[in-house]
C-alpha cells in the first residue's frame, strides 16, 4: 500500500478485536503480512481466532502473556511486558514486510496506565508511510481519536454477561 491509514475500534460494547480481526482475514485474503499484538490478553486459554490465525501463512502474533481479565496480576509486571512486547512488535516493524499491524487492546492499555501515550504518539509519527495501523480497545484517549483516519465506537446495548451467562468457548474466545 502507498499510504497506510490509522484506523481506532473503541466504545463499551463488543467487537472491536471481531473488527480488527476481520480486517486481518481480509488482508491475508489478499495476500498482505500481517502482525498481531496482543496486550492484557492471556495465553491460557488459548482463543479460538489466535488458535486459527497462527495457522495461516503471512501472519505472526505477538502475546504479551499477562492478562488481566478476571485477574488482578501487578500493574508493574502488566507494564513491562505490555511495554516488551511492543519493543519487540517495533523492531519486527522496522525490519519491514508487514502492511498491517493491529494493536489489540493498546487502548485500554494507555488508560489504565500501563503504557505512555509518548510511545504510541511517536510510534504512530515513525511508522512506515504504507503500514495500515489498527487501534482497538475501550476509553481510547482523545489524543489518539484526533490522529485516527477512521474511528469505529462500539455501543453496548445488551450483552449476555449482564444476564449470567459466561464467556463461551469458540464464541467469546
Amino acid at each position: 500500500m502507498q499510504q497506510g491509514l490509522i484506523q481506532v475500534y473503541t466504545g463499551e460494547g463488543k467487537g472491536k478485536t471481531t473488527a480488527a480481526l476481520g480486517l486481518v482475514v481480509r488482508a491475508l485474503g489478499q495476500g498482505l503480512r500481517v502482525l498481531l499484538v496482543r496486550l492484557l490478553k492471556p495465553v491460557d486459554p488459548p482463543s479460538g481466532e489466535v488458535l486459527f490465525l497462527q495457522q495461516c501463512p503471512g501472519i505472526d502474533v505477538l502475546t504479551s502473556g499477562i492478562g488481566i481479565i478476571g485477574r488482578r496480576p501487578d500493574p508493574a509486571e502488566v507494564a513491562a511486558s505490555v511495554l516488551a512486547t511492543l519493543e519487540q512488535a517495533e523492531q519486527r516493524l522496522k525490519a519491514g514486510g508487514y502492511d498491517l499491524v493491529v494493536f489489540d487492546e493498546i487502548n485500554n492499555a494507555l488508560h489504565r496506565g500501563y503504557l505512555p501515550l509518548e510511545w504510541v504518539e511517536r510510534f504512530l509519527a515513525s511508522r512506515p508511510a504504507g503500514l495500515e495501523v489498527v487501534l482497538t480497545g475501550r476509553n481510547a484517549p482523545r489524543e489518539i481519536l484526533a490522529r485516527a483516519d477512521l474511528v469505529t465506537r462500539m455501543e453496548a446495548v445488551r450483552h449476555p454477561l449482564k444476564a449470567g451467562i459466561p464467556a463461551r468457548r469458540g464464541i467469546e474466545y
